[in-house]
């Protein structure tokens, strides 16, 4: 999914440009010194797993992390390899003027929305993106654990997008009540109609993860299909990070080994090139599909670039509606915009309803799912990555469906977590009884639509007592407790001490050429932080920022 929205929860659905260059709230802080400051957070640990332990445990099948429970606060988990909150100012002074130039340097920017155009000119109004200032520890076994499950990740996504009627039959329910599901569908179903067969199949992916602190357990929390962002900038992190690290290193106690490599851009670039080698029309160029203002332009030009670089391979950048006005579908299948052969369609945009603000977007979306274009993702391999999708999975046996594979199942399984449609009655009771253990996830790409704490409960009731069906617009997910642990984010050049949660993404991708499995391939990581701090009404509105793993 693309760049989303944070709200004020603590859940790190995709992070947004919007929320990364927005001004932070004022907050009761104690001021370290004019550069860096120190929140003030609660430090009693809550625990709310209590009776519903044994019921999460049988029905694994999906995970989410929310909000905090404010009134009884949480401790800080001293997990850490080392307390970034102790590092001599002095030093953290150096790290940050060399973090600074090194990101100006190196291209580690978003666009400012303090300046207009910054979403829509390059280099106009660029500001470093926020990231931590050090790496988060992170322990090895779930590292790799990650990395493993990646490859089964995009095999299970290839096998469903083949199951038409499986997409069309769980999303249903949820077309009736939901008006963009149902355009998407709408154009599934015109695809199978049309026995259009996408003999040529591209995924770039991204599966995030949390490591749950009460169970132990690494839980995924959704898996991306279309605009897995931050490719990019999340390999400039790591960089970043082990550049201070071999600097000042030996006076923190820290190993510039122990960041892993990340490789994302760079194996994104080469799935997207090999499956223009597959189109086999050397005169033709890859079409990023993009928003119209998209300050995180940098992080896509990446791509692009090393495109270009590496495998001689051209780019054009189009907005839905260009599309609309530009686009020609030849005889053959053949996509044409503004007169130029496209080999692969790219999604950096088409995955909220903000995407489609007239006829014209959808128009668009429909004349490219009927081109041979390469489409990443196809509308099957979109609908794929959808929470409803997801929750279904989780039901027994569904698994087997797709996969032959027991010991695949059997992992893929262990990273579920509870997850459950609003039809089961029992669950409903218990989530309007303890509403704080569950989030309510609305059938949305891009973060910024969940529901937490106590307006999961006022929403349940409110369901229950209209009596419609709008119900099937939403899953009902198990909350899930990450670690807090202390960092040092900065933004618009100034760092911050907080205590944070962090969130772990896996890239991959998968390249398809009928029965020949080209590329598929764990690609990289994206480590997104976010700060933790609470006050009395709630979570405080935070930020997030690019951050990398010290493995331990």
């Amino acid at each position: 999914m693309g760049v989303g929205h944070s709200s004020v929860s603590l859940s790190l659905d995709p992070i947004s440009i919007a929320a990364f260059t927005a001004k932070p709230k004022p907050k009761t802080s104690c001021f370290v010194n004019t550069h860096c400051r120190r929140s003030v957070f609660p430090t009693k640990r809550v625990s709310l797993f209590v009776d519903f332990s044994l019921k999460f445990e049988s029905l694994k099948c999906g995970t989410v992390a929310g909000e905090m429970d404010t009134e009884k606060g949480i401790d800080v988990a001293n997990k850490s390899i080392l307390d970034f909150h102790d590092i001599d100012e002095r030093l953290i002074r150096k790290m940050e003027f060399d973090a600074l130039v090194w990101s100006s340097l190196h291209g580690l920017v978003v666009g400012d929305r303090n300046f207009q155009r910054s979403g829509q000119v390059p280099g106009v109004g660029m500001v470093h993106a926020p990231i931590a200032l050090l790496p988060m520890s992170f322990p090895k076994s779930h590292w790799k654990q990650a990395c493993e499950l990646a490859p089964i990740f995009n095999e299970l996504i290839d096998r469903i997008s083949l199951d038409g009627k499986f997409l069309q039959d769980s999303l249903s329910r949820t077309k009736k009540v939901d008006a963009f599901t149902s355009r998407l569908l709408d154009i599934h179903s015109k695809m199978l109609e049309m026995n259009k067969k996408e003999e040529i199949r591209l995924g770039l992916h991204r599966s995030d993860y949390m490591l749950d602190e009460e169970t132990k357990l690494f839980l995924q929390i959704e898996l991306n299909t279309i605009s897995s962002s931050f490719p990019g900038l999340g390999c400039l992190v790591t960089e970043l990070h082990r550049t201070l690290l071999n600097e000042y290193g030996e006076d923190l106690g820290l190993d510039s080994k122990k960041i892993p490599s990340n490789t994302a851009v760079g194996q994104f670039s080469e799935a997207l090139a090999k499956a223009w080698t597959e189109y086999n029309n050397p005169r033709a160029v890859v079409l990023v599909v993009v928003q119209t203002e998209e300050r995180n332009m940098y992080d896509q030009h990446w791509l692009c670039t090393m495109l270009k670089e590496r495998h001689n391979v051209r780019t054009v950048r189009k907005t839905l509606a260009e599309i609309d006005r530009e686009g020609q579908l030849l005889p053959d299948g053949t996509l044409l915009v503004d007169g130029q052969a496209i080999a692969v369609v790219y999604f950096r945009a088409g995955y909220a309803p903000t995407d489609y603000p007239s006829e014209s977007e959808w128009r668009s979306r429909l004349l490219m799912e009927q081109s041979s274009a390469i489409k990443c993702p196809s509308i099957s391999y979109h609908l794929a990555g959808s929470k409803k999708i997801q929750q279904e999975l989780a039901k027994p046996n569904i698994l087997e469906r797709f996969l032959e594979n027991k010991e695949d199942i059997v992992k893929l399984q262990k990273c579920f977590a509870g997850l459950w449609s609003l039809d089961d009655l029992d669950i409903i009771r218990k989530a309007i009884d303890k509403p704080e253990l569950f989030v309510m996830k609305p059938q949305r790409e891009g973060g910024g639509n969940n529901i937490y704490g106590n307006d999961v409960k006022e929403t349940l009731l409110r369901l229950q007592k209209e009596g419609s069906e709008e119900d099937a617009a939403y899953i009902l997910m198990q909350r899930i407790f990450p670690t807090v642990s202390p960092t040092i984010l900065m933004r618009d050049g100034i760092c911050h001490k907080e205590h944070a949660i962090s969130e772990l993404g896996i890239y991959s991708a998968y390249l398809r050429n009928k029965e020949k499995v080209i590329m598929n391939d764990q690609c990289g990581y994206l480590m997104r932080t976010k700060i933790a701090s609470s006050n009395e009404g709630g979570v405080a509105a935070g930020f997030a920022v690019l951050d990398s793993i010290y493995l331990t």
